[in-house]
């Protein structure tokens, strides 16, 4: 695969975005430079310094670990011009002000490497003026590249060329941007707001009219546009407050000041809705002013009523009859929500037909194919299915019909007809836009497949749309053997692959049974064994609900069978005569934590959850997780001089005890269930891809299991170090007597009972003391409290 090499990055503006851009190169290894206007008072590097401290203080993080905004580097365009020359990408994203932009690209002009490529971050302004400011020999490697708010977690990035940017260099960022970033990449036209802005806005102004239309209220309005109706759970009005008033005004702005009734025949219902206008005007931006739609005081959670111009108690659910509607298959659905009699159910219906009408009268304007449309909507917005997705599995004629009816009646926004295109034709054939053969490119007339990038061959799995022909990971491959557990299969003859296939990818009985029979398997056959599964999590732990069936009929020894059987298919883990990978995505909590660390390697998804929670549960990791706490800090205390095991110990116990949980894979290497060997993959979709390669590259290199060894534990001493402080935190009324007990027990495991300090120890042994701590915990009423309790809310239970 050819590579552009970026070696480092500048990022030219320390707002918003900036910054959390400059944060997310940081999160994927990438160096990079934040530059910003020299401040006034103080430091040259204020307005820098400032942006980076609050990078720290964000929530969510847009850094792996808070620390590591130190990495990023601060400049100033009056004193470090020089450092953009060493630069191989420089991304602009200061305020939406052409002029401004204009004005700062003829003062780096001199100073960009002849191999550099610029790119602007801004969200609706014209990439092709914003290069007329650039010399010649700039403007062939200029485009705009869009990120979403907020860039770590966000997928979707635009790129957007001009008519002089060379196709190479779009194919370079391209491939940059999707497996060094993790993004997903969809191309945008140079139009106002590209994409999925320009749907997505639209779709909200349009929504926020027929609220006013239908007369409901704002809670209501979020609890049916919500995961209800397969979008983002923040819902229409909740996702502004987070975006921020302020910007949503400016990119709504761009619709205005860029459009015309000429241009796009919507533009009259692109007027700013009245309550935006009044909220901006009362500086009540969203989150970020702590008001906004919604307002919380307190525990009590507010919504803005325009009529008396004052927040009142929200809360408000939804008709429960329209939540069973949208539970309906896709055709039945927009029927019922059609001919429904109800306000609630009629503002339904008119969203959804007013987001088929928009995106396909303009698709030929924005966008290459109906593919980028609905990618853009899935990454950007949070949508489950894009507008043309749905309006496919729907029935594309029928529901084209639909709307139709609706544009002559008067209904929809505007009186422009759907494109021909949707009645007559291939798509009318096809019965939609998407096929096996690619997706509808209406300029050309054609479905148009996919890019082949060589990126997208690390691929094995892309995300598909409704239609769209690709394999299957539930399905792809030799399958090897399978059951409602687990498949074991192969892609390739060489590695192979266990998916598990239960509720939340939950460890039970069967599970190990099928993990331990391919291990067997790829002992004999293969090079080696990877663990993954299609979709999150990795595993959410132990199945507790298949334990529960043998304890109520046999009592705490079923319990004890059950747990002494999974440590035991985590050490064959562990020994296995070929490497065994753990491709992390999501959650891995409890058992699927410790399934992970007697991998022989892992290879996680930056966007990996790792921890050991069953205090939680009343419980205490009973797979050998605290085994594992006890070894990692005997291997790490040899590289000191000192013989005390207390300080390597005491992180991995705090982890264990508190339930701590990494905010993502970089900060689960912190709490050391992910170690420096360990790969961190941007990209989701290539997780399998690095696992695989990880595991052959394993195997010739001549892999062989560690040896069984004893290890020193710190003792009663190092136990009774640890219970004075646990009696502090008890006596203080930081934790409970129950969470005294269960800590005291985890204490016990990791420093192995009632022996001397650095007493030599195996394996084996500190298991024992973990399913004598489980079983004992598992009987105790308080701990079954907390069993029922999650299993009946999915909500811990503090007693």
């Amino acid at each position: 695969m050819k590579r552009f090499q970026v070696k480092k990055v500048a990022v030219l503006g320390a707002g918003v975005m900036g910054a959390q851009i400059a944060a997310h190169l940081v999160n994927v290894k990438v160096p990079v430079v934040l530059f910003d206007l020299p401040a006034k008072e103080g430091a040259k590097n204020g307005i820098v310094t400032r942006a980076i401290d609050n990078l720290k203080k964000l929530k969510p993080s847009p850094l792996g670990v808070a620390s590591d905004a130190d990495l990023i580097g601060q400049a100033n365009y009056e004193e470090h011009m020089e450092q953009l020359r060493g630069c191989d990408l420089i991304i602009e994203a200061i305020a939406e002000r052409m002029d401004w932009k204009i004005d700062l690209y003829k003062k780096i002009a001199p100073f960009v490497a002849e191999h550099a490529i610029v790119a602007s971050n801004t969200s609706g302004l014209s990439i092709t003026k914003l290069s007329e400011a650039l010399p010649e020999s700039i403007k062939p490697r200029f485009c705009g590249i869009h990120f979403f708010n907020p860039p770590r977690y966000m997928t979707l990035v635009e790129l957007i060329a001009t008519p002089t940017t060379q196709p190479a260099i779009l194919d370079d960022l391209e491939t940059f941007v999707t497996s060094g970033l993790g993004k997903g990449v969809v191309r945008a036209k140079d139009t106002p707001n590209f994409v999925a802005n320009r749907i997505g806005i639209a779709g909200m102004l349009a929504t926020m009219k027929e609220v006013e239309n239908f007369g409901l209220t704002y809670d209501v309005v979020d609890d049916l546009t919500g995961k209800r109706l397969g979008r983002a759970s923040s819902g229409t009005f909740r996702t502004a407050d987070v975006v921020g008033l302020d910007t949503m005004a400016h990119v709504v702005k761009t619709l205005q000041d860029n459009l015309n009734e000429q241009s796009d025949p919507f533009y009259g219902s692109f007027g700013t809705p009245p309550v935006l206008a009044k909220l901006i005007e009362m500086g009540n931006l969203g989150q970020k002013a702590k008001a906004g739609f919604f307002k919380k005081v307190g525990r009590d959670i507010l919504r803005f009523d325009l009529d008396s111009q004052d927040y009142v108690p929200a809360g408000e659910k939804a008709d429960e009859v329209y939540g069973r509607m949208l539970k309906r298959p896709a055709a039945e659905r927009l029927k019922l929500l059609r001919n429904s009699e109800g306000p609630q159910g009629q503002f339904l219906w008119a969203i959804l037909r007013n987001g088929f009408h928009y995106a396909a009268v303009h698709l030929a304007s924005i966008a290459e194919t109906a593919r980028d449309v609905d990618q853009a909507m899935r990454w950007g917005f949070g949508m489950k299915q894009g507008p043309f997705e749905l309006w496919q599995e729907a029935g594309w004629l029928e529901v084209a019909k639909m709307v139709q009816e609706d544009i002559d009646a008067g209904k929809a926004l505007c009186k422009a007809p759907l494109p021909d295109w949707v009645f007559k034709g291939p798509v009318a054939e096809a019965g939609g836009v998407h096929t096996a053969q690619g997706s509808w490119n209406p300029s050309k007339g054609v479905f148009e497949a996919r890019r082949s990038l060589p990126v997208y061959e690390r691929q094995h799995f892309p995300e598909l749309l409704l239609g769209e022909a690709g394999p299957k990971f539930e399905t792809a491959g030799v399958t090897i053997d399978e059951n409602d557990s687990l498949r074991t299969w192969t892609l390739d003859g060489q590695v192979l692959i266990a998916s598990i296939k239960t509720k939340m990818h939950a460890i039970s009985p069967e599970v190990c049974e099928g993990l331990m029979a391919a291990i067997d398997l790829a002992e004999a056959e293969y090079q080696g064994l990877v663990v993954w599964s299609g979709d999150e999590p990795f595993s959410a732990g132990a199945d507790l609900q298949a334990m529960l069936p043998a304890f109520m009929a046999v009592g705490v020894a079923a319990i004890e069978d059950a747990e002494a059987f999974m440590q035991q298919m985590m050490l064959r883990l562990r020994y296995a005569n070929v490497p065994v990978v753990s491709a992390v995505r999501g959650l891995a909590l409890g058992g699927g934590c410790e399934l992970a660390v007697h991998s022989a390697r892992r290879v996680l998804h930056m966007e990996s959850y790792v921890g050991l929670v069953e205090v939680g549960v009343g419980l205490v990791p009973g797979a050998g997780g605290l085994t594992y706490i006890a070894r990692r800090a005997a291997e790490n205390a040899e590289t000191s001089t000192g013989k005390d095991l207390l300080p390597f110990l005491t992180e991995g116990f705090t982890a264990a005890a508190m339930a701590k949980v990494g905010t993502s894979a970089i900060e689960s290497r912190k709490l050391g269930y992910v170690l420096h060997s360990d790969l961190i993959v941007p990209h989701k979709d290539e997780l399998l891809f690095v696992a695989i390669n990880e595991a052959k590259a394993l195997f010739a290199g001549g892999y062989r299991a560690p040896h069984k060894r004893l290890f020193p534990v710190a003792g009663r001493d190092g136990k009774a170090t640890i219970l004075g402080s646990l009696v502090n935190m008890r006596d203080g009324g930081f934790i409970s007597q129950h969470d005294f007990h269960i800590a005291s027990l985890i204490a016990n495991v990791v420093t192995g009972g009632d022996v001397e300090a650095g007493t030599l120890v195996s394996e084996e042994y500190l298991m024992t003391l973990e399913r004598q701590a489980f079983c004992s915990l598992i009987v105790h009423p308080k701990t079954q409290e907390r069993i029922l309790g999650m299993l009946n809310t999915g909500k811990p239970v503090r007693n």
